[in-house]
């Protein structure tokens, strides 16, 4: 049954969704939100001029526990680079099919199963973002202003190789520190110049030394530009870096040792501006999220298989503002992000099945 329904998978995955591209995010969303509406789901759009529309998809309500299911509607593949779809006996290929067209799918399909079922679906949602690609710098507001209108988020995301889903995600934050030095002649004026360059290099040593490899805490200063030419003391320099983090104590050790690096000033005469900040935060493992695994794994007579992963996703968003979130609900797959991307058919199937029954037993008022 599944493989002849990978011709309706074909069809999304082959509209190009990069993130830039709103007229095929808009077409992607478009077929998307027809298919949940023939399941009685209502539509409420977001509106976005420059990236595609956020939409939120409506089940009907009644007492009791609220899921909300996460996906995103943007691939990272610019029109012409990767938009063809494949397969072969034991995989498909193409842009989205694990990240994340094909995790949406498998939503889709268990609600359909669920649907057929019990002729209606409630207290189940659907948010579907279009910027995650480019880390959700719209979509995460209305995402954290949604989730605290749900108990549970389900984030279909590729599963890990084992069918694992994700407990844990780090916390990512990307900053800039613009410094203005003093310009002079290197050779006549050296004692003159405030050397930006300088205080950039001291600066970089600084928010390095603030990585714990131990607790998972790491600083990567990815960028570093600078100067004017050889014999020219540094007027400016800018520093690109990121933070990643996997407790909430760690990110305000961090922040406040960075606030302090950046006010302090290690060549005179030189200032320094940070801009930038926390993209997403951290997921952490929590007990309400032990307490959904463990009525997952009773109900459903398993043992879900868990992992922490360091990047990020928008389950951070949902996670970050209580909700029991777990991640990872879409079908194995890998070579995401690359013209590789392939997921894996037998996965497919395994997922769909198993989110079918955890809808099921959730409709029943189980969850």
């Amino acid at each position: 049954m599944l493989k002849e329904n990978f011709n309706e998978l074909k069809s999304i995955i082959e509209i190009n969704s990069w993130t830039k591209n709103k007229e095929g995010v808009d077409k992607n969303g478009e077929i998307f939100a027809y298919w949940m509406q023939a399941l009685d789901f209502k539509l409420d759009r977001y509106p976005r001029e420059e990236i595609g529309d956020h939409l939120h998809l409506i089940s009907s309500r009644k007492e009791g526990k609220k899921l909300l299911l996460l996906g995103h509607l943007d691939t990272v593949f610019p029109p012409g680079t990767f938009e063809n779809f494949t397969e072969d006996k034991a995989w498909i290929y193409g842009p989205g099919v694990c990240d994340m067209k094909g995790g949406n799918y498998v939503a889709l399909q268990a609600l359909r199963n669920a649907y057929a079922k019990y002729g209606e679906i409630h207290n189940i949602d659907f948010l579907l973002v279009s910027d995650e690609e480019t880390g959700s710098d719209d979509s995460k507001h209305l995402s954290a202003k949604l989730a605290k209108s749900y108990d549970y988020c389900m984030v279909f995301e590729a599963a890990g190789v084992h069918d694992e889903v994700v407990v844990g995600r780090k916390g990512v934050g990307t900053f800039f520190i613009d410094i203005e030095g003093v310009a002079a002649h290197a050779g006549n004026s050296y004692s003159k110049g405030a050397d930006a360059n300088l205080e950039a290099a001291l600066k970089l040593q600084k928010l390095v030394a603030l990585t714990d490899l131990e607790k998972e805490t790491t600083i990567n200063v990815g960028k570093l530009e600078g100067g004017i030419g050889a014999n020219t003391i540094s007027p400016k320099a800018h520093l690109t870096f990121e933070l990643r983090y996997t407790n909430t104590d760690e990110r305000d050790r961090v922040l406040k040792a960075i606030n302090e690096i950046v006010a302090s000033t290690y060549v005179e005469g030189t200032e320094s501006r940070l801009s930038g900040g926390i993209q997403r935060d951290v997921m952490q493992p929590s007990p309400a999220q032990q307490t959904f695994i463990a009525h997952i794994n009773t109900l459903c007579n398993i043992t879900l298989p868990t992992e922490k992963r360091g990047g990020v996703s928008d389950a951070n968003i949902i996670a970050s503002q209580g909700v029991a979130t777990l991640d990872g609900w879409g079908p194995y797959g890998d070579g995401d992000h690359t013209i590789h991307e392939r997921a894996s058919k037998k996965s497919f199937q395994e997922r769909i099945k198993l989110v079918t029954e955890i809808f099921e037993h959730f409709l029943e008022g189980k969850i």
